[in-house]
């Protein structure tokens, strides 16, 4: 095996090493006992050490979702500090042949059905309970926070997140309150305890659904908080005073997004104030991260999620009927968000490891510390979008922001 590697890894060793100088060493054999250097360097930041014949043409025509691919399925090994294997892998696909690497962002679609969205939901996020306990903080959000100052803890940013939120929409005592996608139940926990709401949340997780209705028992608010095992296209509830959803729509597709709007405009009051916050591409055609990495996402970790650009949210917001008044980038906040989140997991490594197989690990080892490099690097973004029934006299309309910031 040893001969038929060499002979087909040393061209391509030699390309990259022509290419981008990479401070890294590959290895395979006993003990690795076989090498190439990818650049010069004393010593190497990233070691790749090849398991399996099968990694050669991932390594070969290298993308994001190639190489991610080949970890995950541990027909690889990579030593070194997480933040250097990323800059290496991003720097091995800018290598790779136009047809694969530099073709450009690649726009996807995908049918959604109540079916097939409860499915990849539950994919996602019946992982198990403990396994997000591990690395998301004390409030268990898996959502960006709120680093108001910019050194606030992760726990501080969450509670931060929350409130900015309800402060934006002007939750008041005795409104209705309706989140979509509402995870463990943080939002609906502060806005029930803090601004006397009466909450309806609702999940397509049945681990998020226990364990919310769990924490909601514990607090004593049974009687303001009615969590739900729903999809957001089955409510018919009468109409609510304010709405949130948070980190939803991504999975929600972008055929489908002047649909939920409409939604959301079905279910707010004429005077009702909603909120829409998630996660958006940063191509103007509503496409996928370059070099592979939304390839690896909807394979391994998102099935089926898609990101429209702020624009696309923008014009189906209108369309379903909602009025746009207030757009916040928070893309630095998720980037220090989704590095906290790396940080904890690969602090709490070894507990995390007995709860799932070394497999999922990779994969969130290698997504969460992807998604810091991504926000980081305009790879992606993410925007509230505070919006309003459309059509209204604008006499309804605030003359300023200040009350988001009282």
């Amino acid at each position: 095996m040893g001969s038929i590697l060499e002979h087909a890894l040393l061209p391509w060793a030699k390309r990259v090493k022509t290419r981008v100088n990479l401070p890294v060493r590959l290895s395979w054999g006993e003990h690795g006992a076989s090498s190439l250097v990818l650049g010069e360097f004393e010593r190497p930041q990233v070691e790749i050490r090849v398991r399996d014949p099968a990694a050669l043409p991932l390594l070969i025509e290298p993308g994001l979702d190639t190489l991610g691919q080949a970890y995950v399925e541990g027909l690889i090994d990579v030593d070194g500090p997480l933040s250097d294997m990323l800059a290496v892998a991003h720097r091995l696909a800018e290598t790779a042949e136009p047809a694969r690497g530099l073709m450009g962002r690649i726009r996807r679609r995908f049918g959604h059905t109540r079916e097939s969205d409860s499915e990849a939901i539950q994919y996602h996020y019946d992982v198990s309970n403990d396994f997000y306990a591990q690395w998301l903080g004390e409030g268990m959000v898996y959502s960006c926070g709120y680093f108001e100052q910019g050194d606030e803890t992760l726990d501080a940013a969450q509670a931060k997140k929350i409130d900015h939120i309800l402060n934006k929409i002007r939750l008041q005592p005795g409104q209705r309150l309706l989140d979509m996608g509402c995870g463990w139940g943080a939002l609906v926990l502060r806005a029930a305890q803090r601004f006397g709401a009466q909450c309806v949340g609702i999940t397509l997780s049945q681990n998020q659904y226990d364990l919310a209705r769990e924490r909601v028992r514990a607090a004593g608010l049974q009687d303001r908080i009615d969590i739900r095992l729903q999809d957001y296209r089955d409510v018919s509830d009468p109409a609510f005073d304010r709405i949130t959803s948070v980190g939803m729509f991504e999975h929600v597709g972008l055929d489908h997004l002047a649909p939920y709007f409409g939604q959301l405009r079905k279910l707010l009051k004429p005077d009702g104030w909603a909120m829409n916050h998630g996660i958006t591409s940063t191509d103007a055609w509503d496409g996928e991260t370059r070099h592979g990495g939304g390839h690896f996402i909807d394979r391994y970790v998102f099935p089926r999620g898609e990101l429209p650009h702020i624009g696309t949210v923008l014009r189906t917001l209108q369309e379903g009927g909602l009025e746009a008044f207030d757009v916040e980038n928070l893309r630095r906040h998720y980037q220090r968000t989704t590095q906290l989140w790396a940080e904890a997991f690969e602090a709490h490594a070894e507990r995390i490891k007995p709860l799932v197989d070394e497999r999922r690990w990779r994969i969130w080892r290698v997504y969460l510390a992807g998604c810091a490099w991504a926000f980081d690097n305009d790879e992606v973004a993410i925007y509230q979008v505070l919006c309003r029934p459309a059509g209204q006299s604008s006499q309804g309309l605030p003359w300023s922001r200040r009350w988001m910031y009282a």
